[in-house]
This record gives C-alpha cells, sequence and structure tokens, in this order.
C-alpha cells in the first residue's frame, strides 16, 4: 500500500507550480505583470533617496554647514517619498486585482467541473473536502499572487541596481553584499524542500477535518438519536489535534527560516558596516559614500528578506493548488452543446445501456428502454438493482460506457443526449429526487426554485410568479400545511428543511415539479414516499393530472403509484427483466406478480 510520504514525492510541487502558473497568465493578463514593474519601479526610488540623504546629511556633519543647505538637497525627497508610496499602492492594487481574476476563474472553473461530474460521479466524495478546495483552496492562491510573485520584480531589480551603485562608490562593499546575497535563497530552498511537504500534509489534514465536522453538523439529528455524540467528538477531536500538530510544525518552519533570514542579512549589513567604519577612521573612505552605502545595504536585503515572508505563501498556494488540479483533472463527461428545439413531446429511446461505477458487475447492463409521450412508465425493482443509476444515465448525469440514449423531439428529428447541452436538456425535466434538498431561504423561494421569473419565456402561465407558486403547492398538497406556518409562504427554512417533517419536504419538491408547468418529460423518484394514506390519494390523482400529456417515468414501491401506470417495467440486476401492464405481469406469475404477492411493492 502506498504511504502518505511517497504519495507526496510522487506528486512533486514543481507540477504544482506550472499547473498555477499556467493559469495565472491566462487568468490576470497584463495585470501581474503590471503590478511587478510597478513595485520595482517604486523600489527602485530608494537609490535617488539615497543619494539626496547623504548630500544632505554630509556637509552638516562633517563640515558643520547650516540646516538650510541641507534643505536644498532634502526638498526633493519628499516628493520621492510620495511618488514610492503613489507607485507601490498602484503596484498593489495591481496584485491584488490580478489575485481576484485569478481566484474568479479557478473557482468558476472549479464549479464548472463539479457540474460537469454531476451528483451521480461525486455521490461517494466527502463534502467537506470539496468545500474547503473550493474556499480555501481558492483562497490559499490570493497571498501567492499579491505578494509573492508581485514581489518578485522588486527582488529582481533592486538588488542588481543597488549592487551596481555599491560597487562604483566603494567596491568592498559591494563584493560584501555580493556574496553574502545567495546564503539567504540558498537557505530558504533547503527549507522549503522539507516545508512544501509539511504544507501538502496540512492541507490533507485540514481537508479531513472540514470532511468531518460538517458530516457531523448535517448528521446532528441521526447522532443524537443513536446517542453517537460521544465517540463522534473523539474522531472529531483526533481530527482536529492532528490538524493543529500539522500547523504547528508547518510555522516552526515558516519561523525558523524567518528567524534564519533575518540573522544572516543582519550579519551582513553589521560586516559592511563594519568595513565601513575602518576605513572612515582611516580616512580610506569618505562620510558622503560611506553614508550613501550604509542607507543602501539595507534596502539591498530587504526584497530578500521579504521573499522569505512570502515563501510561506507560495508553500501554502501550492499544496492548495495540488488538490485544486488534482480535482480538476478528474476524468468527465465532456458536455453537448446543442439546444434544439425539442417541443411538448418527447421521446427516448435506450438501447444497449451499459454502465458500472467500479471493476465489478456493471449496475446497469444491456437496459432497452421506451418511453413515449402522454404514457406513465412506472419502474420497480428490488434495492441495488441499478434504478438510481438508470436516471442517471437519462437525466445526462453520467454518459453509457456501452449503448446509446436517443431523444425525439418535434416532428422526425432525433438527438443523442449525449450531444444536448446540459442545462437545456434540465429544461425538458420536471424531476421529483427520492431525497430532495432545501435551501436556506423562504417556503416560496425553494418552491421557485429553477422556474422561470415573471416575464421570462417558457413560463406555460402568465400569472405572477406568487400565483403560480400557490397553484404547484395546492396540486402537490402542500398548500394547507404552507398556510399553517408561522409566515406561510414567507416562513424562512433552514438547510435541509429541517423544521419540516418528511413528508412535508417532499411535498415541496412536488410542487417544484408541478411548477415545471413546460417540461415535456417527468422523471419522479419515490416522489410520494413519506406521505400519509390520505395524503398519497391527493398527490397520485394530482402526478396523473401533471403527467397527462407528458413522458412520464416514476420510479417507486407505492401501490398505488402502480396503480398509474400504463406500462411497468421490472429492474433487477442491471437489466428489465419483465415488461408491461399491471394486469399483464399478474396474469404471467412472474417476478413482479412474486413481489407484489410478498409485499415488497406495497409498503
Amino acid at each position: 500500500m502506498i504511504d502518505a510520504e511517497t504519495e507526496e514525492r510522487a506528486r512533486p510541487g514543481a507540477e504544482a507550480e506550472r499547473w498555477l502558473k499556467g493559469r495565472i497568465a491566462a487568468a490576470t493578463g497584463s495585470a501581474l505583470r503590471r503590478a511587478m514593474w510597478l513595485g520595482a519601479l517604486a523600489s527602485a526610488l530608494v537609490v535617488p533617496q539615497a543619494w539626496l540623504l547623504a548630500h544632505a546629511i554630509a556637509p552638516v556633519v562633517m563640515e558643520g554647514a547650516p540646516i538650510g543647505r541641507a534643505l536644498v538637497w532634502l526638498t526633493p525627497v519628499l516628493p520621492l517619498l510620495l511618488a514610492r508610496l503613489a507607485l507601490a499602492h498602484a503596484a498593489d492594487r495591481a496584485a491584488l486585482g490580478a489575485a481576484l481574476r485569478l481566484k474568479g476563474d479557478v473557482r468558476a472553473a472549479l464549479l464548472r467541473h463539479l457540474a460537469a461530474l454531476g451528483p451521480a460521479r461525486l455521490g461517494g466524495r466527502a463534502t467537506g473536502d470539496l468545500a474547503t478546495t473550493v474556499i480555501e483552496g481558492v483562497d490559499a492562491l490570493e497571498p501567492y499572487v499579491a505578494r509573492y510573485l508581485a514581489h518578485l520584480g522588486t527582488l529582481a531589480g533592486l538588488p542588481l541596481l543597488i549592487l551596481a551603485v555599491v560597487l562604483s562608490r566603494d567596491w568592498i562593499s559591494g563584493l560584501v553584499l555580493l556574496f553574502t546575497a545567495p546564503v539567504i535563497p540558498l537557505f530558504m530552498v533547503l527549507l522549503g524542500q522539507g516545508a512544501e511537504r509539511l504544507n501538502r500534509r496540512q492541507w490533507r489534514r485540514l481537508a479531513r477535518l472540514s470532511g468531518r465536522l460538517l458530516d457531523g453538523l448535517q448528521r446532528l439529528t441521526t447522532l443524537k438519536m443513536l446517542n453517537a455524540e460521544a465517540g463522534e467528538e473523539s474522531r472529531l477531536a483526533a481530527a482536529a489535534e492532528a490538524y493543529r500538530t500539522s500547523t504547528m510544525a508547518v510555522l516552526r518552519v515558516a519561523f525558523l527560516s524567518s528567524l534564519a533570514l533575518e540573522f544572516f542579512a543582519t550579519v551582513a549589513i553589521a560586516m559592511v558596516a563594519v568595513l565601513i567604519g575602518f576605513r572612515l577612521l582611516d580616512g580610506a573612505l569618505g562620510f558622503e559614500a560611506a553614508f550613501f552605502v550604509l542607507l543602501l545595504a539595507p534596502e539591498f536585503y530587504a526584497p530578500l528578506r521579504q521573499l522569505g515572508v512570502d515563501y510561506h505563501a507560495r508553500m501554502e498556494a501550492l499544496a492548495a493548488a495540488e488538490r485544486i488540479a488534482a480535482l480538476l483533472g478528474e476524468p468527465g463527461d465532456a458536455p453537448g452543446a446543442a439546444t434544439p428545439e425539442l417541443g411538448r413531446a418527447i421521446s427516448l429511446r435506450c438501447r444497449g445501456l451499459r454502465f458500472g461505477w467500479g471493476e465489478g458487475a456493471p449496475a446497469v447492463d444491456g437496459v432497452d428502454l421506451d418511453l413515449r409521450p402522454g404514457e406513465i412508465t412506472v419502474l420497480v425493482g428490488p434495492s441495488g438493482a441499478g434504478k438510481s443509476t438508470l436516471l442517471s444515465l437519462l437525466l445526462g448525469f453520467v454518459s453509457p460506457q456501452q449503448g446509446t440514449i436517443e431523444v425525439g423531439g418535434a416532428g422526425t428529428s432525433v438527438h443523442d443526449l449525449s450531444a444536448l447541452a446540459p442545462d437545456h436538456w434540465m429544461r425538458q425535466v420536471a424531476l421529483v429526487p427520492q431525497r430532495p434538498h432545501m435551501f436556506e431561504g423562504t417556503v416560496a423561494d425553494n418552491i421557485s426554485l429553477g422556474a422561470p421569473a415573471d416575464g421570462e419565456p417558457a413560463t406555460g402561465n402568465p400569472a405572477p410568479r406568487r400565483e403560480r407558486v400557490r397553484a404547484a403547492a395546492r396540486l402537490a398538497a402542500a398548500d394547507g400545511f404552507i398556510a399553517a406556518l408561522p409566515q406561510g409562504y414567507d416562513t424562512p427554512l433552514g438547510e435541509f428543511g429541517q423544521t419540516l417533517s418528511g413528508g412535508q419536504v417532499q411535498r415541496l419538491a412536488l410542487a417544484r415539479a408541478f411548477l415545471k408547468q413546460t417540461a415535456p418529460l417527468l422523471i419522479m423518484d419515490e416522489g410520494t414516499a413519506g406521505l400519509d394514506r390520505a395524503t398519497e390519494a391527493r398527490v397520485t390523482a394530482a402526478v396523473r393530472e401533471l403527467a397527462r400529456g407528458r413522458t412520464a417515468l416514476i420510479v417507486t414501491h407505492r401501490l398505488a403509484t402502480l396503480h398509474l401506470a400504463d406500462r411497468i417495467l421490472l429492474m433487477e440486476a442491471g437489466r428489465i427483466v419483465e415488461e408491461g401492464t399491471r394486469a399483464e405481469l399478474l396474469e404471467k406469475g412472474g417476478r413482479f406478480a412474486a413481489l407484489l404477492g410478498e409485499g415488497s411493492l406495497a409498503a
């Protein structure tokens, strides 16, 4: 089994840095180069500033000249300081703008890729891990661009400029600068090799901690019911302790590197000062030149010291970039782009569908299926038969590994489902999932999610949005309990609709489907689950009305829903094993009749 360190060596930071620089070049354009040039220009003004100060102070100290003589040289210093301030501010704005554009580009790419992967492929991923990558991971790129890369212009230009000036005035001090400067980057590289490994480990532990915390919060009710809070608390504490330990290890390296860089820079400046002092005493060096060099020596090492401070931002960014690049590199299906007019009556024709999630038996194996307009098809079968995978294929969440799904639109036009744009296809579908999700917002917001707003085309109903929401809720037998809520349709719901019962959440999901009046395809996955018999009877009658003239596929175990079926499909082990009307299947006395007799379809 591959251990953590082997995995780290297999994904070196150089690959992440190449990927990140490619993204930066594509996203930031000239903004980052402008920030580097402005920062370099601002820092370069320190040379004339030091020259003016040296010429102002030398006569006063060495000759006892009046202050007025110094003011002649000091007067231009203020404009220089203001110019440096303006240039530095402009550089910071350009760098921050480049970082924000990069973050927006990468985050949008992540969200597009997650949407392309779809809920079926992401079903096994920890939500906290994904959230950490999309939020904290992308945010970690900002300091790398706004500080580390933006300061590289100063690092590349200012030491060379100061070295050239100092060598022309005092070659001994210039040699000290020349031979001590490489020590700082060399030490950074030596420390950085271990720090990058620690940062990658830290990001993995952060993702694990986030996933554990989010999972615990989302499953808090279940933990309380099972009296399992103590066990979950200990696991969360262990994950937090591992992250704390990893963070402290990274900080130790960061503080050690900063201390070492400050030490070497201070010693080098002290060497310059001592050598200058001896030569001043001997008269081998003038005060003006000595003071000028002393003013420039700290500025020579300032970019190198700043690089040491920013180097931690680079390591964090590379660790985050590895996770981002890995997520973006996960293979998904290439989305189609076609947006044909399909009309109000569509049909689906599936031939030889085959799809598997791993190396085991395929979840869908050689399925042939026809869904026709105006017909209600009910799909039944035991758990694990492949029904959910078949729905994922029909919804376009995954593409078949073998076989085809053809969509017949208006007239004789036929289109391969994989060629259709995903958002265009989903506009054709009214979906009631098995486990509907409620979002933060009001009841009305949750019902109208995804429905056209007032004035948008294809509403199918000229009534205002709120009236359409109420009408949909009445059809879904939800208007009664909504009216009893404290603020009616304006009652805020927490995430997952925790203030509602399971049956109430299911009825809001049904109302979403009723509101989507123009969708010609209706797909329901246990759409009446969680309803009492009286409500189920009302909803079942409404579903029959909803399915009128549409192509409808309903997955169910409910006996009441079976009565809606124009045709019933029985699925087992990834195959359609029986097909026909309810009467035909009962007369045949096969597996469907056996399941019905056992009560498996009457729950």
